[in-house]
């Protein structure tokens, strides 16, 4: 009888130099790692950021995600680190590519504002529009539609999309922290009474501000350190000054210049088995009898639009960045990055935290020296760890967490430059898709006024043979969802 082998240092970093194609893209374990680690830390932050979007909104029945009257944080937060690590690691090992996925940022939004929100809408049903997104986004990888859909939309509307909803997102950011608010005389304010007042204000700034000062030092992980460091801020202020929270156990505000959501104190515990009681919480076609089948084809469309266009200009900045670009300017195994991160949205709204889209952060890897899947792997590991550590999210208040929603909002606007605000057959759609998402707040209401007004223009400047037969249907849709309340009077008067 012989004993088993124990694989020895040596063999196995040769076999994970030999199934990554470590050595042959001129990298090493080291390197891969590192640039691994870097990337966790450069996105961690959405662990964070994803349950106060998603876990704070009460659905159209009243009910937050999870069920109850009362938020779930910790519940969304290990069912969003879970996702998170498990299509990373499916990226790193499927695609060989350096390139991390976790629940959406404007996707999630939009989730939460404008679906789920609805009335008689359940999270149930928004999650499951979610699965049916990321079916349909399947289905359009493996027919190889999906190429023809993204050349179908101007470029410039799409960049004018990810301005919008970094806009929108930014709103949300000021307006949970307390720094814009209703006002009786207009439609909002600075702060409480017209300026900034409190101690919860202060540590938004100095949260925010921290986190510019790391960014224009270039330091790695400057969003998640920043919560980090706001939330250590504002458990001392808690200690010392008593501040308490803005509203009492009815919802009621009866103290404004409190802490936002949670008052951040130490936990009683920091580390704890995770509760995945959110996974599989989805009604794929309860929304059908309750919006109508034309508006759940326009949310899904919707959903689609904002998921695969980013992913699409994320793998080819990353492969570019990575030296992972074949001669026509793709990266390498499109179609396997193009299938997990379908497979992504699936498991994202299969779990209840939204579609997982891929992120730009992993660039930051990329920039530590990851040029291959085995960086993925260390990413999907870290965030799998990270899963054991969602108590921590019920003492970060709004204050200490909402300055990374305006940074990524900035970050967002920056693509802003990439249209033609010249010319006016371009301008004046993009301008319209970019400022009725935060003004609606609506990311549906931006997107159709876009293209139903380039649409238009089209048509009046004689253009309207150029437009792609994909235009018209998708413009045909909005219009219908602009009209639905006449359209179902006059129905019903019919």
């Amino acid at each position: 009888m012989s004993l088993p082998v124990t694989p020895t240092p040596g063999k196995t970093r040769r076999a994970l130099d030999e199934f990554f194609l470590i050595s042959r893209r001129g990298s090493t374990i080291r390197q891969e790692i590192r640039g691994g680690v870097a990337t966790f830390f450069t996105m961690a932050y959405i662990v964070v950021l994803n349950p106060l979007i998603i876990g704070t909104v009460k659905d159209g029945t009243g009910m937050y995600l999870g069920g109850g009257t009362s938020p779930n944080l910790a519940m969304v937060s290990a069912a969003t680190a879970l996702i998170a690590g498990v299509m990373t690691v499916l990226m790193g090992v499927v695609a060989n590519f350096p390139m991390a996925l976790a629940t959406g940022l404007g996707l999630n939004a939009f989730v939460a504002f404008s679906i789920a929100a609805l009335p008689r809408m359940t999270w149930a049903d928004a999650m499951g529009l979610v699965v049916l997104e990321g079916v349909i986004m399947l289905c359009l990888v493996l027919s190889g539609f999906r190429r023809a859909v993204f050349r179908s939309i101007p470029g410039q509307l799409k960049t004018a999309i990810s301005v919008g909803i970094g806009l929108f997102i930014t709103l949300i950011g000021l307006y949970d922290a307390g720094i814009v608010r209703k006002a009786p005389a207009t439609p909002v304010q600075l702060g409480p009474g017209g300026f900034l007042a409190g101690w919860p204000s202060l540590v938004f700034v100095v949260g925010l501000m921290a986190i510019i000062v790391m960014m224009v030092r270039q330091v790695k992980g400057a969003i998640l350190y920043g919560i980090v460091g706001g939330t250590l801020f504002a458990m001392t202020v808690e200690a010392v000054a008593h501040v308490g929270g803005q509203t009492d156990e009815s919802g009621k505000v009866v103290k404004p210049t409190g802490w936002g959501l949670n008052i951040p104190k130490i936990p009683e515990h920091i580390i704890s088995t995770p509760d995945f009681g959110l996974l599989g919480q989805i009604d794929v076609f309860g929304s059908v009898g309750k919006i109508g089948v034309v508006s759940v084809a326009l949310l899904v469309f919707t959903l689609i639009l904002a998921d695969f266009f980013d992913t699409m200009g994320t793998m080819v900045a990353i492969g570019s960045e990575a030296g992972l670009l074949d001669e026509e300017g793709n990266p390498l195994g499109t179609e396997r990055i193009l299938v997990v991160d379908a497979a992504a949205a699936i498991a994202g709204g299969a779990a209840g935290v939204s579609s997982n889209t891929a992120y730009i952060e992993s660039a930051s890897g990329v920039g530590a020296g990851a040029r291959t899947g085995l960086a993925s792997v260390t990413t999907g590991v870290l965030f799998l760890a990270a899963t054991f550590l969602a108590p921590l999210v019920e003492v970060i208040p709004y204050e200490a967490a909402t300055p990374a929603l305006v940074i990524v909002g900035f970050l967002m606007m920056q693509q802003a430059g990439e249209i033609s605000w010249r010319d006016p057959e371009i301008a004046i759609p993009a301008f319209l898709t970019i400022v009725l998402m935060p003004f609606t707040y609506s990311i549906t209401a931006g997107i159709g006024a876009g293209l139903v007004t380039y649409v238009v223009i089209q048509v009046v400047t004689r253009r309207a043979r150029q437009l792609h037969p994909l235009i018209w249907l998708i413009a045909t849709l909005f219009v219908c969802y602009f009209a639905i309340d006449p359209l179902r009077q006059l129905l019903g008067a019919s």
